[in-house]
């Protein structure tokens, strides 16, 4: 998996300072700073300490499954172009190296929901999508709410069975512009990601 985290610093040079003191025990493998530049922290092949508790699928060892990357952003403000160009390309290389697929391309508040937030309704899935670095829901018809629960575990939030959790992180990432109840659209847009990227909840690795 790859997990995408805003750092909420002051900038890429305070984070970078932060994720390289070992006294903080956090770390990630990569840190985009605000021109775009990227900086290599942790050896892709090693673990980092950026994920922390959560699940995504099978997986509660996420930092030990997963490629952490972290973007130099406050958490309000919109993500910069060279910051967005920059990580499409380095999520090229991870992707061919590691044989990742987009839906394993997810944010912290995915496998965190209820801890954390990044990298926030700011950022831009809808271009990852586009260039196949993630995936987006289809135009899919409206769906009964009922099963919105059992179809965002099918698609791999198992973190949680919390449905106004889920909802809204569900909301931050694909409806930000949206308020109110869970809603068939909401339902509907699930029920295609679960169909078209169900994730396997026996696997150890996701």
């Amino acid at each position: 998996m790859v997990v995408l985290h805003y750092t909420a610093m002051k900038s890429a040079v305070a984070a970078r300072d932060t994720l390289c003191n070992p006294a903080n025990e956090v770390s990630a493998h990569y840190l985009i700073a605000e021109d775009g530049e990227v900086m290599s922290l942790v050896p892709e092949a090693l673990r980092a300490w950026h994920a922390g508790a959560g699940r995504w699928g099978a997986v509660t060892d996420v930092n030990s499954h997963s490629i952490g990357i972290e973007i130099a952003n406050d958490g309000f403000s919109p993500f910069a172009a060279p910051q967005m160009d920059a990580l499409c390309s380095l999520l090229d290389g991870i992707k061919a190296r590691w044989g990742i697929r987009p839906e394993r391309v997810i944010g912290h508040s995915d496998m965190a929901p209820g801890r954390k937030i990044d990298p926030g309704a700011r950022f831009d899935w809808l271009r990852l999508a586009r260039l196949g670095h993630a995936v987006w829901p289809r135009n899919a018809p409206p769906q009964g709410v009922a099963q919105f629960v059992p179809q965002m575990r099918a698609f791999g939030y198992t973190a949680s069975d919390d449905p106004d959790l889920l909802l809204s992180v569900f909301r931050m990432r694909f409806r930000p512009w949206v308020m109110g109840p869970l809603d068939e659209i909401d339902a509907g847009m699930i029920t295609d990601l679960a169909r078209r990227f169900p994730v396997d909840v026996n696997a150890a690795w996701a």
